[in-house]
């Protein structure tokens, strides 16, 4: 599954422009595994890895943040940056593995911290003080979840994409109450949820 721009930010928080600039430029941060021609298309991968970074641009600078990416390379950890749990502490960045050992990529190794995934998929401040959704849940009644249509936010408990419930009603032709009609699983509540997602992506669009 591939995420356009707009969807990709609306999930990681990261802004049309920090996408752009993060992909482009001799020294990019972050390309889009799928490419960037005709247009920018990120994997489920690449949204855990912008999510991370956005995360981390909200607590700390973003050249500590390519300094730590530069610290995976030289010391050959060329994985996808999405493999790799990294956190921000008070003068650093530190990549954690297990439950307590930690390495610092700006200053110095060694450092010990307790960290998890949770405070990257929970909803955050990011660095403009924007609120980012949260990830697994952008919505009460939405999911994310790879294994399931590659990551694509559908109904929660379900495989019905949300976009698609969310054009049902668009046209106003059929009212939210009926939608259970076209998907029996899909309840009311579930089809708002997925019309407030898809306007906060259609927002997003007009702001490119």
């Amino acid at each position: 599954m591939s995420f356009p721009v707009d969807i990709t930010s609306a999930l990681t928080g990261a802004t049309l422009r920090q996408l752009r600039n993060w992909r482009n430029g001799a020294s990019p941060l972050l390309v889009p595994e799928y490419g960037v021609r005709p247009q920018a298309l990120y994997s489920f991968r690449d949204l855990l890895a912008l999510r991370t970074v956005v995360k981390l641009r909200s607590e700390t600078s973003l050249q500590k943040i390519r300094k730590s990416f530069r610290s995976l390379q030289d010391m050959d950890l060329t994985e996808h940056p999405s493999n790799y749990t990294l956190i921000a502490g008070k003068d650093s960045i530190y990549l954690v593995e297990g439950e307590s050992d930690a390495t610092d990529l700006v200053k110095q190794p060694g450092q010990r911290v307790l960290v998890t995934l949770d405070d990257v998929f929970a909803p955050f401040s990011n660095f403009k003080g924007t609120e980012v959704v949260n990830f697994i849940h952008p919505r009460e009644r939405l999911d994310v979840r790879e294994g399931r249509i590659g990551g694509w936010p559908t109904i929660r408990d379900t495989r019905v994409p949300f976009d698609t419930v969310a054009r049902l009603v668009a046209t106003g032709d059929i009212p939210a109450a009926e939608v259970s009609r076209h998907f029996p699983t899909v309840r009311t509540g579930d089809v708002a949820d997925a019309v407030s997602f898809d306007q906060q992506i259609a927002a997003i669009g007009r702001s490119a």
